[in-house]
């Protein structure tokens, strides 16, 4: 359809170029989701395998240990021989080192620890958040730019024309929308085990800045 208006050929054909000029990088993106997707998967199952579920009862026990420790040293061997994640014993034994600082520095230490933990959790969920915003609509763009040449053949009768078209829109419209949902579920599960993470992390390092400090 041209637009009845001065141009108007002109400005619907540019628009019908763009549109169309889309149809190769939207597929070569989705592509590329689908294999972010697969081993993204792959990660989130490795982890789930090899993660340490450390219960509530473990961490509040640890609490009264580190607050029992009679020395640095003493602080230090409950720390190594807690069971809690690597990562978490690292930061712990960082600030369990730091006895040369003073208070405030300590503090500003752990904080900057903790916020360090926080930036590599909020890393892992970024690529799941960004499939399943742009997933799904760039889903919608590979349905939408293939209608338009398929509406044309079957207004010309060409129906082979029309049955490719549609086949790029739904295949587009499927890996879209199921990449989606798939890093969807996958965000939401690690986003719990960090929220976990996090939440011991805090709570052991007040445990440990309440202990060096009143050392």
């Amino acid at each position: 359809m041209v637009l009845n208006i001065p141009g108007g050929e002109f400005l619907t054909g540019s628009l019908d170029v763009i549109s169309q000029s889309l149809t190769i990088p939207v597929l070569i993106i989705l592509l590329v989701i689908v294999i972010i997707t697969i081993i993204t998967l792959g990660g989130v199952i490795a982890e789930y395998t090899s993660r340490r579920k450390v219960p509530v009862g473990t961490i509040r026990d640890l609490i009264y240990e580190i607050n029992r420790a009679p020395s640095i040293d003493a602080l230090k061997s409950v720390i190594e021989n807690a069971k809690i994640p690597k990562s978490q014993k690292k930061v712990l034994a960082e600030i369990a080192s730091s006895s040369e600082l003073g208070n405030s520095s300590r503090e500003a230490l752990a904080r900057k620890l903790f916020e360090f933990e926080e930036e590599k959790t909020m890393s892992n969920l970024q690529r799941t958040d960004i499939i399943t915003r742009i997933g799904p609509t760039l889903g919608l763009m590979g349905t939408l730019i293939p209608m338009g040449p398929g509406l044309a053949a079957l207004g010309a009768g060409d129906i082979n024309t029309l049955a490719s078209s549609l086949t790029v829109a739904f295949n587009t419209t499927i890996v879209g929308i199921g990449s989606g949902a798939l890093c969807y579920v996958m965000g939401k599960i690690r986003s719990g085990w960090y929220d976990r993470y996090l939440s011991d992390l805090d709570a052991l390092i007040d445990a440990t800045l309440d202990k060096m400090n009143n050392q």
